[in-house]
């Protein structure tokens, strides 16, 4: 369960207007202090995160999943890499095309 505080700066900074992910951010600050102070047995800061988003989902803070934000996303360089294959793949052609 969340800490009353906690709840309370999220809520603040959702009457201002800030994105859900920065609302969530007060919920991971609560999770890392647990981590620092020996609260929680978690093993590495990246569970901490994950828990403290939970919370945050819980409490009704509308951060989307990590299944569906991952899906959306395509890396830069898998890009690049596409479409360098295919301009090779063009400039072998006109090499051919020109014998």
């Amino acid at each position: 369960m969340p800490e009353r505080a906690t709840r309370a700066r999220a809520a603040a900074k959702k009457r201002r207007g800030n994105a859900p992910s920065t609302q969530a951010g007060e919920y991971v600050r609560e999770e890392m202090h647990h981590k620092r102070s020996g609260k929680h047995p978690v093993k590495n800061r990246k569970q901490a995160i994950a828990i403290g988003l939970s919370k945050a989902r819980r409490s009704g803070v509308d951060v989307p999943d990590k299944s569906k934000s991952k899906s959306r996303k395509r890396s830069s360089s898998s890009r690049r890499t596409t479409s360098s294959r295919s301009q090779s793949r063009s400039r072998s052609s006109r090499s051919q095309a020109s014998r």
